[in-house]
């Protein structure tokens, strides 16, 4: 998704309650909001394999499964971002209306317009969550997946999966194979 900078300076509840009003959804950081406008249908096709996917392995497993346009709250005072899938266990979100504040997975499909952010401070952002326990990022040009996961020590380690080999999602007891989350997508390279 494209993410548009929107100049004006707001507080966490001016900006929750200025949301609720409009026709976009808008992530929320350091006082400002960023829009958040169209995707492709291989970015869109993406999170649905990876959404459809994760319900049925989540099934009558207490977990929440959601997409695009539910968005997690880091902290009272923000940021506030929409991943494109995000998985919550945790009982404290079972009731949640309108943000998730305690996710063990949160998943980004890569844009080229924000990738650079997904892998920078966005991730610096989701970090400050004590219940993540894997941050992915999923490829729109190859067939990659990129999951950072934190150990025993605290470390976020890289594990990388590839084109016929599976994902491995410790944080929810999940395998599945590379292809089936790339399922109907035709990749941004192969249009050239």
């Amino acid at each position: 998704m494209v993410v548009a900078k929107e100049h004006c300076y707001m507080s966490p509840d001016e900006y929750l309650e200025w949301e609720e009003k409009q026709p976009l959804k808008y992530e929320y950081m350091d006082g400002e909001v960023y829009a958040m406008t169209g995707g492709t249908i291989p970015h869109n096709t993406i999170a649905l394999n990876l959404a459809s996917t994760l319900k049925n392995h989540l099934r009558n497993k207490g977990c929440k499964i959601q997409i695009n346009d539910v968005k997690v709250q880091l902290s009272e005072k923000g940021p506030y971002h929409y991943p494109d899938v995000v998985v919550s266990c945790d009982e404290r979100d079972k009731k949640a209306i309108k943000f998730l504040q305690y996710p063990c997975l949160i998943i980004e499909v890569l844009s080229p317009s924000t990738e650079g952010f997904e892998r920078g401070k966005k991730f610096r952002n989701y970090r400050q969550i004590e219940t993540l326990k894997e941050y992915v990022l999923v490829s729109t040009d190859q067939k990659i997946i990129e999951c950072f996961r934190i150990n025993d020590q605290g470390v976020w380690e890289l594990h990388s999966f590839n084109e016929n080999e599976e994902v491995r999602l410790e944080s929810i007891d999940f395998n599945c194979p590379v292809e089936l989350i790339y399922e109907d997508v035709i990749l941004s390279d192969e249009n050239i």
